[in-house]
């Protein structure tokens, strides 16, 4: 079995707990405007997967978006912050990235679009303190998880061939898409499963 060279981590609800419902009553509170109302508006349509596969293509062009789809003039701090409410550290999987990290290179990977990425260092400051700039939105790829074209691209950005890399997710699909491009995949369920599976493969 090849060695892994190269390991890929989900954000939400793998480095970091995501409370969507969260972030729903905050926008709520800011817009007056129900919170289902919000939900159908902004992420009930095309927009947010198409915005994941890189369209719109900038940070400014996704907050123009969103702000035209909420029906309210949001500006990048406020949104920034609403993002960061949502999202908790989880420590002990924040740690076996760090572990991970002295073995193989190590990238993030979630399905979001570009304003993410800019709002990373105020969202989710572990992740910038842990991956620098290998911490990735599928926009820059073109492409969102599941599709395999997505795991190939980011293992070519990195030289490393599919077969000597791994993905973990906490979603059966991304990971199967991983695997169907040439990946290692582990379906994350808790940090002790978590550090089996890297332990396995000599990675912690």
């Amino acid at each position: 079995m090849a060695d892994i060279k190269f390991v890929i981590f989900d954000l939400n609800d793998v480095l970091y707990d995501a409370d969507p419902e969260i972030r729903l009553e905050l926008l709520e509170d800011l817009t007056g405007r129900p919170a289902a109302e919000i939900d159908a508006a902004v992420w009930g349509g095309p927009h947010e997967e198409e915005a994941e596969a890189g369209n719109p293509g900038t940070s400014e062009g996704y907050l123009a978006q969103f702000a035209g789809l909420l029906g309210y003039p949001i500006d990048f701090e406020t949104w920034a912050e609403i993002h960061r409410r949502m999202l908790r550290p989880r420590p002990d999987v924040l740690n076996l990235a760090r572990e991970t990290g002295k073995r193989a290179d190590i990238a993030m990977l979630t399905n979001n679009g570009m304003l993410l990425k800019a709002a990373l260092p105020v969202c989710a400051p572990e992740i910038i303190e842990i991956f620098g700039d290998n911490a990735h939105v599928s926009a820059e790829f073109k492409v969102r998880k599941p599709d395999p074209l997505v795991y190939r691209r980011i293992c070519e950005a990195y030289g490393h061939s599919p077969e000597r890399s791994a993905f973990i997710d906490d979603k059966e699909e991304n990971v199967t898409g991983a695997q169907e491009a040439g990946l290692h995949g582990h379906l994350y369920t808790s940090p002790e499963d978590l550090r089996d599976f890297l332990r396995s493969h000599g990675l912690i």
